[in-house]
């Protein structure tokens, strides 16, 4: 057997050195997990139930509502679907309707043509390999046209219960520039957020930080002013760091469509 000269403790040191840096500093969390846990309890104060703002009667409405939010506002995809959903709240409906009165509904939305041809592409899909239901696992959800793991990842959390996180722009955007969970891409961001939100907050935390990025820490310019986290927030270039008022916030109206 061939003997193997045992590392002396300074190479071992540069070894685990080495291997530290494999997760480059710019991509790790600046929180400590107590930070994480008090960020989210802070949200959980301010929203205890938040919701998502897509409006939807069953599974099959959440999942068209949610590919036809891709490069949309919720509020633009809500003001078409409501009279869509109307008509077509099942993927039998939706195929009798047809790919041309489609597009006729959801006309005012971007890409509407390409969606139109996914949405039915995705119901005859559905009626031919899952009997007219959607699957409830991310793995057959993304065998549907149109439907990416974002897609996926939102409908397994607002239909079916299931924690998951579901990273859209604001996800994205906020992640980064507050360094909460670094990513380069949309699934980096999502597993770093899975790696250190605590477990007790993880079903609602992508709700949590889509409505704080949607109406506090916007795009253009973070209201920092209005921000319950603005003492933890490690963002540079933020603008307060006195915390809003801890308070909760009013019950979000979310009409049902149909």
């Amino acid at each position: 057997m061939k003997n193997v000269k045992p590392k002396s403790p300074k190479q071992s040191s540069k070894s685990n050195a080495a291997t530290v840096r494999l997760v480059p500093a710019r991509q790790r969390s600046a929180y400590s997990a107590a930070e994480v846990e008090e960020i989210f309890r802070r949200f959980s104060v301010q929203r205890p139930e938040p919701r998502g703002e897509l409006e939807h009667v069953n599974p099959f409405t959440l999942v068209v509502a949610v590919a036809l939010s891709a490069q949309a506002t919720d509020a633009g995809v809500n003001k078409a679907t409501r009279a869509l959903f109307a008509v077509a709240d099942t993927p039998q409906k939706m195929l009798a309707l047809g790919e041309e009165k489609l597009r006729d509904y959801i006309k005012t939305i971007g890409l509407y043509r390409n969606k139109a041809k996914n949405v039915i592409a995705l119901s005859e899909k559905l009626i031919a390999d899952f009997g007219g239901e959607v699957p409830r696992t991310r793995e057959e959800l993304v065998t549907l046209p149109g439907v990416g793991r974002k897609t996926a990842n939102v409908v397994l959390s607002m239909a079916f219960g299931q924690p998951t996180i579901a990273v859209d722009t604001h996800i994205f955007r906020i992640a980064n520039r507050i360094r909460l969970a670094p990513g380069r891409t949309p699934d980096e961001v999502e597993a770093h957020l899975s790696r250190v939100i605590p477990e007790a907050y993880l079903y609602h935390a992508h709700h949590w930080l889509i409505l704080h990025g949607r109406y506090v820490c916007k795009a253009r310019r973070p209201e920092c002013e209005r921000c319950v986290i603005a003492d933890l927030c490690k963002f540079p270039e933020k603008t307060c760091d006195i915390p809003a008022p801890l308070v909760e916030l009013p019950p979000q109206v979310v009409p049902v469509a149909g």
